[in-house]
This record gives C-alpha cells, structure tokens and sequence, in this order.
C-alpha cells in the first residue's frame, strides 16, 4: 500500500487489484483548492497506490459523499483568481474522468454541483438510498456541473435540475440509468467492490485498452466508432495477455457435439 504521498483530504487503501479512495473533509467533505489538488494527484498516478491496479473505488465519508465546493472560495473570487481557480477544478474532474482504469463511484447522501461532477466524472455509479443528486449552481449565482450532470440523464432532466436546482433522488437516477444499483446505506460499499471486483478480473492491459475505448467513442458517431475499436484490437490481439485470455475461454467454453451436426457450449 501507498505511504507517499500523505494526503490530508483523502483516505487511501488497496487490496489486491483495486485502489480505493475517499473524500475526506469534513462535515460535508466541500472540495476546495487544496482537495482539488489531492483528487487530480491521486487519479493522475493512481499506480502508485499498490500494484497491478485494475479498478478504483471511489467513496466520501461521513454523512455525505460531497455536498459541492467550498462556498467560502465563491465569497472570495475575483475577475483575477477566477481563471486559475476553474483550471484546478477541472483538471480533478477531467483526472478522474482520464484515470487509465475503470472508476466506480459510491454515492451516500449529497452529491450536489462539485459532488455531482465527480460522480459523474466517474465510469458508473452506485448509490445508497439516501442518495440525492444536484446542480444548485444557479442558487447561489455560478455556473458548472450541468455537463456533467448531461452525461448521466437526459437534457429536459438536466435542464429542469439545472434551472430549478433541485436535487433528484437515488430511485429516481436508478430509474432514468444514471445510477447502476440502489442499495441500503450499509451496503453501499459491499456494492462498489463487488462490482470492482467484477472488473479486476480481467486482465489490466486489456482493462485500460476498454477504458481508453469507451473514453474516445463515447460522443463518436457509430461507424467511426467502431473503427476505432478495431483498431484497438489491432494493438491488442497479439499481445500475449489477450492471447491468453481467449485461450482461458475457449478452453471453458469448449463447444460440445450434441449430434445431427450441431454444437452447443458447454
């Protein structure tokens, strides 16, 4: 496991395959300057949390998973600090969006305007009940998330939470597919590494070969897209990773003759 670097706002962990991280600034876990910073340092080198990562978890503590950014930074940005501010807030965003493996996000409670982005930053998301998500920029007089928030519900939703600034719940996210599983507050995390779990046991350069795919296509028209792909498995079919693991499945899904000429997997 990791030891440097120390981090102040987040809570780190490893078990074999899978990194782990928590937001962790209390009451609410509000991202400031500072937090945006650990967030972009972890996901920029998330190899160095333990070896052969394949997957990360990431989670919030307390109450809430993040209840958005530090409204103290609004009170005090100028004309002259605004830009530099934006870029450390989106090199986070776009750090764990970029993160070479898959990311799965485990949301309790709020996840509103910053907290949201992050989710949403995330490759799927898992909630507890109690979950509640939010874009209350236009509340308190900026703007942000709303990108985000169009990456996981349809544009009338995301024009309506983003116009009215009211949060939708859990069920409701799970209903619309922005959410991949509702479960019980106490299961959420049992949820999140069960699913990482899933992922890791595949292998980790075909893993980031399927991150960097769904990265690059997700906004490509179909036919480009696909040549893409293809030209991933280009790079990817001879390598002896991929050789391996489609021996493994043929081997386990041996065809079996049943027959007047016809086969059925085993």
């Amino acid at each position: 496991m990791m030891t440097e670097p120390h981090y102040e706002f987040l809570t780190v962990g490893y078990e074999p395959g899978i990194a782990t991280v928590a937001l962790s600034r209390g009451p609410v876990n509000a991202v400031h300057q500072p937090m945006y910073r650990e967030i972009e340092h972890f996901f920029r080198h998330v190899d160095a949390v333990g070896s052969d990562v394949r997957a990360v978890v990431l989670s919030g503590t307390g109450r809430h998973f993040c209840a958005g950014n530090d409204l103290d930074e609004f009170s005090t940005m100028t004309a002259e600090n605004a830009p530099g501010r934006m870029r450390r807030v989106r090199a986070a965003f776009f750090a764990i969006q970029d993160c070479p493996v898959p990311v799965i996000a485990a949301v309790h409670g709020s996840a509103l305007g910053t907290g949201l982005a992050i989710a949403a930053s995330a490759d799927l998301v898992v909630a507890a009940t109690n979950a509640r998500f939010g874009v209350p920029e236009v509340s308190v007089g900026v703007m942000g998330a709303a990108a985000h928030l169009s990456r996981m519900v349809p544009q009338p939703v995301a024009r309506w939470a983003y116009f009215s600034a009211e949060p939708i719940p859990a069920a409701e996210m799970y209903r619309l597919g922005a959410v991949v599983a509702v479960t019980e507050p106490d299961d959420l995390l049992d949820e999140a590494l069960h699913r990482a779990r899933l992922i890791a046991r595949h292998g980790p350069t075909t893993l980031r070969f399927a991150k960097h795919a769904m990265n690059e296509i997700e906004f490509m028209e179909l036919q480009e897209a696909y040549r893409f792909e293809q030209s991933l498995t280009c790079e990817l079919a001879p390598l002896p990773e991929a050789r391996e693991a489609l021996a493994a499945t043929r081997a386990s899904r041996a065809p079996v003759f049943t027959g007047g000429g016809h086969y059925e997997l085993d």
